[in-house]
């Protein structure tokens, strides 16, 4: 094909409602291309045409549109054409997008909410139906409407539901930034009478959110703003939105949340709402709510969706009116129950990751963190009373749960296979990575691995999610892992903007983006401290990443700000405080211990296998003695702000400062970048003067601080080898096990191939037992559990079941098993390395992966004494091969065979 391909604007591919004041596009190279030499776009936004004319450049990514500035609902198409070695191309098929609502005085809808006198208790506010009618003049050529709200919507027009977005907006930092979503209506409305009207529900605004589990972290009371746009067939135009003449009424959903679960009474259901007519129930008039200080904006990141479905693989009656369902997979979303039973039955559903060795449901995952209150409908609960009525359905779409079980209580006959279906829920990622090999143990661990992180990603990137909501900061141990798997960039995007919009001040990051709590996160009931060492470091990393993987040089300079103040925030903390212990054993502190951040409150290698550490503030006591939450909570911070985190901290404040100085070179900071390295250097140098014993021992003897030491380029060159080996040593010392916990996992078998052991890498990727990876499929888990034993040998189960750590396995099956490998200097894949390292008795290795230039893929085989490999490079890339035996070569755009002797392969 001779000409560009793929063409999308900013992180999306079709979208619609865009707001970006200056959009960019993106294509991919025509076939056989090795490089482009320029570009040109010709385009037209709503009339007026434009013609970039030849624009010098090989870069195809991020590029401006070129076109006249973005006006309100505009529709835009371009096409682009490319002269590369191959000559000029042919125009690419166009891509159309659309402008949204471009500036606040576009919105002529007003802000309302339900007839709600006073705020229901927690779990126990209904989901609230809002409408009014219209009525439509005539045949209509196009119609869009726009919307988001204080909680959680769905839009109803003519009758049908709006759109398949759900759980609409998202989450975001509500109190500067609002999601505004964009639906193409036109086949709604038909000329007559129209209805228009919203569910509207608590969800992440006014719900119960993060850890806390408090209600009305952003505000407590619901609002919805939406505005349709009619274009009509004569030319003629008219706007309805929501405003005072909308009206509202309680329907079947009694309660609706995040942590509590949803209740719907079926024989409440107002039938007939979103027709015209008068609706049944009792409705009065909506409350008009003022105007919000928040942007209203599209989002980068692609809307959360049904991703999938899934039938029981069996429906068990354990006792007359109780079912257990298994689903065969762990995921998160909601089930759809038909069969509900006569009028006035009542069921109670339960959802659980696992079973109890009774065969009950284990809720024991969604517990495990702090909970204060009794959940209205049980632990991951949802209930419906029956209307009845044939076809009835039950699908909770204002609720997500984490589950693989589901128990049935209350219905008096048998239910089936056909009657409940587990409906995935996630953000609609386009999958990029797939793997596959000669041994069915792997493969299934990076199936399991897909599924763990496509049940994290949901418009945030959520640690867990049996008992979780929040944005957590570990991402930035997670995303390379994830971005193998789905093109993450967009979700990205979107939770670093909220994670800055939440940032402090002083430069101290948050624990979660967005924040709920907001201003009263840091004196919330059971708080624990924000800004610590390694979550906190995802202000930097995160960019990073997304940088190399997508090539988004824009995203960096947005987020230089974030970066520069978490970094200098660190700074300051190390120059101004010094941990007691340093203190009394040094009173005059050392010039390097400026450099040293070895105060405050850090969750440092988090779940460490091993024996508990020794108390440093609670003397003999155990906490788990302690029975009283606030008195718990206060002493797990006391106990964790006293210990001496300062080898774990300053690693990540070494390697923060170092990537700022990349970020800054590549910004064209010059001045920044030559600052970032002297700091990156001088705490290196602590960090050595600290923690390197002058027979070059570390002195702490752990997996993971070893595994740092390495990865982050703490130890000198000339001590490398010897640290790898100390690292071998240790492990083999743990039974060849590994020992790492949240943050240092990921590095675990990269940097061990990396360091002249591959063969142990390969051995701990097949241990058994725990703690291993295989030890999840061999003990029926279907994701990656927050511990290294998460499911027990006797079936008991210990916190969450699905947490992305482990999953980071896939960055060694696709890096170092495959061999696919980003470049060290240049971005998204442009130049890439395909270096594969057979080992564990693995005979044969696939994988494919969609870069933003384009496929790659690596085949590799052994057979009769040879190794042989197929790499397909994309137009506009090349690649550097590095066959087992140490052979190099460089290729082009194509697919091309590279052979070599196995006698050379290490194992």
């Amino acid at each position: 094909m001779n000409a560009p391909s793929d063409l999308r604007v900013e992180h999306r591919a079709v979208p619609i409602g865009v707001t970006v004041p200056a959009p960019r596009v993106s294509w991919r190279l025509p076939d056989g291309a090795r490089e482009q030499r320029a570009y040109r776009i010709r385009g037209d936004a709503g009339g007026r045409a434009w013609d970039t004319g030849w624009v010098e450049t090989d870069r195809s990514l991020f590029r401006p549109h070129g076109g006249p500035a973005p006006v309100s609902r505009e529709p835009v198409r371009l096409a682009v054409r490319v002269r590369t070695d191959l000559g000029v191309s042919d125009w690419s098929a166009p891509l159309s997008w659309e402008t949204g609502l471009l500036a606040p005085t576009d919105w002529s809808a007003s802000w309302i909410g339900p007839a709600e006198a006073e705020v229901p208790p927690p779990g126990f506010r209904p989901a609230y139906h809002l409408r009014t009618t219209f009525t439509v003049t005539g045949p209509v050529a196009r119609a869009r409407v726009y919307a988001t709200a204080h909680g959680l919507y769905e839009l109803f027009l003519g009758g049908e539901r709006v759109g398949d977005a759900e759980l609409a907006p998202g989450l975001t930092a509500y109190r500067t930034r609002l999601h505004v979503q964009a639906h193409d209506v036109t086949g709604h409305l038909r000329p007559g009478e129209a209805v228009f009207g919203a569910t509207l529900s608590d969800g992440w605004y006014r719900g119960r959110t993060s850890y806390h589990r408090l209600p009305d972290g952003f505000g407590d009371r619901t609002a919805l703003l939406a505005q349709l746009h009619i274009d009509y067939a004569d030319g003629t135009t008219a706007v309805a939105g929501t405003g005072p003449g909308w009206r509202s009424a309680a329907g079947a959903v009694q309660g609706a949340d995040f942590f509590d679960g949803v209740e719907a009474d079926l024989r409440d259901d107002l039938t007939g709402w979103t027709r015209p007519g008068v609706p049944p129930g009792e409705w009065a008039p909506v409350v008009v709510r003022p105007p919000v200080a928040a942007r209203l904006v599209s989002s980068p990141a692609p809307q959360v969706r049904r991703v999938q479905e899934l039938l029981p693989v069996s429906v068990t009656r354990t006792r007359p009116g109780r079912h257990i369902v298994d689903f065969g997979q762990n995921l998160g979303g909601w089930v759809r129950l038909a069969n509900l039973g006569p009028r006035g039955t009542e069921l109670r559903l339960t959802h659980a990751e696992a079973l109890r060795p009774d065969g009950d449901v284990d809720t024991t995952g969604a517990t495990a963190t702090l909970r204060w209150y009794d959940p209205p409908r049980g632990i991951q609960g949802d209930r419906v009373v029956s209307a009845g009525a044939a076809g009835d359905v039950f699908e909770p779409r204002h609720t997500r749960h984490g589950f693989r079980y589901l128990r049935i209580d209350g219905h008096p006959g048998r239910l089936g296979p056909d009657d409940v279906t587990a409906v995935a829920v996630s953000s609609d990622l386009p999958r990029t990575g797939w793997f596959r090999c000669s041994d069915e143990r792997v493969n299934r661990l990076h199936e399991i691995a897909f599924w763990t992180y496509r049940n994290q990603e949901c418009d945030v990137p959520t640690a867990e999610i049996a008992r979780e909501t929040s944005g957590w900061t570990d991402w930035g141990f997670n995303v390379r892992g994830a971005r193998l798997l789905h093109d993450v960039s967009g979700l990205s995007v979107k939770w670093l903007a909220d994670l800055a919009a939440d940032q402090w001040p002083d430069g101290t990051v948050r624990n979660y983006a967005p924040d709920p709590l907001g201003p009263g996160s840091r004196d919330a009931r059971f708080a624990i401290p924000h800004g610590q060492a390694g979550w906190g470091d995802s202000a930097v990393s995160v960019p990073w990443e997304i940088w190399r993987a997508y090539g988004d040089e824009e995203l960096l300079a947005r987020q230089y700000p974030s970066m520069t103040a978490w970094v200098e925030r660190v700074v300051r903390v190390a120059r101004e405080n010094r941990h007691p212990a340093r203190r009394a054993a040094r009173p005059e502190p050392a010039p390097h211990e400026e450099f040293l951040w070895d105060t405050g409150y850090h969750f440092g290698e988090h779940l460490e296998p091993g024996p508990p550490k020794p108390l440093v503030t609670l003397g003999r006591r155990n906490l788990a003695e302690i029975t009283d939450l606030d008195e718990f909570t206060a002493a797990v911070v006391e106990e964790m702000s006293a210990r001496d985190h300062a080898v774990f901290a300053t690693a990540y404040f070494q390697r923060s400062a170092r990537l700022l100085a990349r970020i800054a070179a590549v910004l064209g900071r010059d001045d920044d970048a030559r600052r970032y390295r002297r700091l990156a250097a001088d705490v290196r140098a602590a960090w050595q003067a600290e923690f390197i014993r002058p027979d070059g021992t570390l002195t702490e003897p752990t997996q993971a601080t070893h595994l740092r030491a390495l990865a982050f380029d703490l130890v000198p060159e000339a001590l490398r080898g010897f640290t790898a080996t100390r690292l071998a040593t240790l492990i083999r010392d743990a039974g060849t096990r590994p020992g790492t916990g949240l943050p240092s996992t990921h590095l675990l078998l990269p940097t061990l191939a990396a360091t002249g052991h591959l063969g142990l890498a390969y051995e701990l990727l097949f241990q058994r037992g725990t703690p291993s990876w295989l030890s999840v499929p061999e003990r029926g888990g279907t994701t990656f559990w927050e511990t290294w034993d998460g499911i027990g040998a006797d079936g008991s189960t210990r916190l969450a079941l699905n947490l992305p750590t482990r999953a980071s396995v896939v960055e060694f099956l696709h890096g170092t098993v495959a061999g696919i490998r980003l470049n060290r200097r240049i971005p998204a894949y442009r130049r890439f390395t395909v270096a594969p390292r057979p080992g564990g008795g693995i005979t044969w290795a696939e994988a494919r992966y969609e870069s933003p230039y384009g496929t790659i893929e690596v085949a590799w085989r052994i057979e009769r004494e040879r190794f042989s490999v197929d790499v397909t490079v994309p137009p506009g890339t090349t690649a550097d091969i590095v066959l087992p035996d140490g052979t190099r070569a460089e290729a082009g755009p194509g697919t091309h065979g590279f052979p070599c002797p196995t006698a050379s392969i290490e194992d």
